[in-house]
């Protein structure tokens, strides 16, 4: 058996950002976003923004990075890669440009065929019917529509007009409303203008100076309307599935949301469950902007991007979920747990699996050999990859220690380590454009000793990549036959540029020995057409609860996973629509499932 934890365990490359629309002063992160999955000839290939590379794995755990030829947009975002008649075609987006397409049979070795662009276009998807027509959708705007136009496959220029798709509904639907937990509805246009002048003010650059292609997103970071952007297509039984995101990458509530008609230009309706990739709540938060594919055993995937945007709001990773058809030819992704250890069995598989291990770090007690202010070692056991330990200074003698309480049959640990605020020269020269930047070309490294102990004196290594030559800042460990411990320790850690040790989350899975917790009690009532309340009674042998809801008592397909009890707002409804839901416990020992409740859309005054 063969298993894997979100974010995917990949090398995320460094960025050094001077984007004007953050004030152009230089942000240094990890990024890698808007990623299109595909199986070709047997392999599994991740392209994902800002990576100049592309993943190559056979089985979707194990992955390896290929630099890609230069030739090729690499600092273009959202690149789209699809298969037609033995070709894959690559392109990426360039608002103010007409777009290159490119193909290969090779994609590993090329060469790349140049295609020479026709039109701009953000967030492009190129889509082949099974009729051997071309489709081609694109749009990335909290002002302007996801468009769609047929495109003539040999010349892959436009066949007619293209047509407006999927406009942004925010006062209908929830998911779409801008902010952290769909908190927003859309500004004035005096409100955006004047918060518009202010930060132009701020910057102490004169309006005048700014490039005109920034002036209107610097707008659109005031309007508090949600961008439609991301267009994914997909075609099951006779059915396009249009898929879109919203309401931006920087918020817990990114999300894919999919339309359906019987044309691969519409009509379009929207899916009766929406949002179907959806991840508000847990370690990661955000599942938007992606792709869905088949594997070779006919299993259903779906990437998308994972958000952290602490040092820079595109600061981003890529996550990978079970998705499907239901038998009614609903899209969903199995989301549940999706920030836990998950099976890949290479055959065909049920999407929807309890996790093969609990969850055993969260709230437990750690101890550092330093921590810098405000970054304890307790940072470590949160549940939240925007929140780190940080030791006090660089160097291999520090140490991070989790205590689990009692012993416990450990099975996988994820090391996930995080950046803080750096401050070090660009490598490089940074290219201009709408978000200036240079990508890390260096191989950079990441290092550490992995250690367990049932008493905290004698101590068996876990993993030992003191020698590393590998840079995953996502590290998955699993024994799958599962080792006795009580402590965790991590050591002897090297991150690139030298910085001091952070980590975001030394997660721990295994099994307790105990029993699953008590059904969770709870109430829930419609706040709003678009919102939700869920009050959980407290219970001490619970660890967590996970709100799940959806179109009937057998589709609860969305969740939202909470570690403590209490009111819980949703704001992901679609207003005029019936919901119904259910919220499971869970403790180190199981998951105990709740009774389902009744929850019909608020009538109209």
């Amino acid at each position: 058996m063969k298993y894997y934890c979100n974010p995917v365990n990949i090398n995320y490359r460094y960025q050094f950002n001077a984007d004007p629309r953050q004030g152009g002063k230089l942000r240094i992160c990890r990024e890698a976003a808007d990623p299109s999955l595909i199986c070709f000839e047997g392999r599994y290939y991740i392209f994902a923004s800002m990576t100049l590379g592309v993943w190559v794995s056979d089985d979707l755990v194990n992955w390896e990075n290929h630099r890609l030829p230069e030739e090729l947009p690499l600092y273009d975002y959202a690149p789209d890669v699809r298969v037609m008649n033995g070709w894959v075609y690559f392109c990426a987006s360039r608002r103010e440009e007409n777009c290159d397409r490119y193909r290969t049979r090779d994609i590993l070795n090329g060469p790349y065929e140049k295609i020479k662009g026709n039109f701009p276009f953000w967030d492009p998807n190129l889509f082949v019917d099974d009729d051997g027509k071309v489709y081609f959708y694109w749009g990335c705007s909290n002002m302007t529509p996801i468009r769609g136009v047929e495109l003539d496959p040999e010349t892959m220029n436009p066949k007619g007009e293209s047509r407006a798709l999927i406009e942004g509904r925010p006062a209908e639907i929830g998911y779409e409303r801008y902010g952290e937990n769909n908190s927003l509805l859309p500004a004035s246009e005096a409100v955006i203008e004047a918060k518009y002048q202010a930060f132009v003010k701020a910057q102490g650059v004169p309006e005048s100076m700014l490039p005109e292609e920034v002036k209107p997103l610097i707008r659109g970071m005031f309007s508090d309307r949600p961008y439609i952007e991301g267009a994914w297509m997909d075609k099951h039984c006779g059915k396009y599935y249009l898929q879109y995101a919203a309401p931006g990458t920087q918020f817990n509530t990114y999300s894919d949301g999919v339309y359906v008609s019987d044309h691969p230009l519409g009509p379009f309706t929207l899916a009766e469950n929406v949002p179907y990739s959806y991840k508000p709540s847990g370690f990661l938060t955000g599942a938007g902007h992606g792709s869905t594919m088949q594997d070779e055993q006919e299993n259903w995937w779906h990437a998308s991007t994972v958000r952290i945007s602490v040092n820079h709001d595109f600061e981003r990773r890529v996550g990978l979920w079970r998705a499907g058809f239901d038998k009614d030819g609903e899209l969903f992704c199995d989301q549940r747990y999706g920030d836990w250890p998950q099976r890949v069995t290479g055959f065909k598989q049920d999407p929807w699996q309890t996790p093969p291990w609990m969850l055993l770090s969260s709230g437990k007690t750690a101890a550092a050999s330093s921590a810098a202010k405000g970054c304890g070692p307790e940072k470590a056991c949160e549940e939240d990859i925007r929140t780190w330990w940080k030791a006090a200074a660089p160097g291999r003698s520090e140490w991070l220690t989790e205590d689990l309480g009692q012993v416990f049959r450990v099975h996988a640990v994820q090391v996930n380590f995080a950046d803080d605020a750096l401050h070090i020269p660009c490598p490089g020269k940074i290219r201009p454009g709408t978000q200036a930047r240079y990508i890390e070309e260096a191989h950079t490294v990441t290092r550490y000793l992995l250690e367990a102990s049932e008493d905290g004196e004698h101590w068996t290594v876990l993993a030992d990549k003191r020698q590393a030559e590998t840079d995953l800042s996502h590290d998955l460990i699993v024994k799958e036959e599962g080792i006795p411990a009580r402590y965790i320790r991590l050591s002897q850690m090297e991150l690139p540029y030298a910085q001091a040790p952070c980590v975001s989350g030394l997660r721990v899975f295994g099994l307790g020995e105990g029993n699953a917790p008590d059904e969770a009690v709870y109430t829930a009532k419609r706040t709003g057409p678009l919102d939700m309340e869920v009050e959980i009674r407290p219970q001490e042998d619970a660890l967590g609860f996970n709100i799940l809801f959806g179109a009937s008592p057998e589709k609860l397909y969305h969740s939202c996973m909470v570690f403590k009890a209490g009111p819980h707002r949703i704001g992901a409804l679609v207003k005029g629509r019936n919901y119904y839901l259910r919220v499971d416990a869970f403790n180190e020992c199981g998951i105990t499932e709740g009774k389902c409740t009744a929850l019909p859309a608020e009538e109209e005054e």
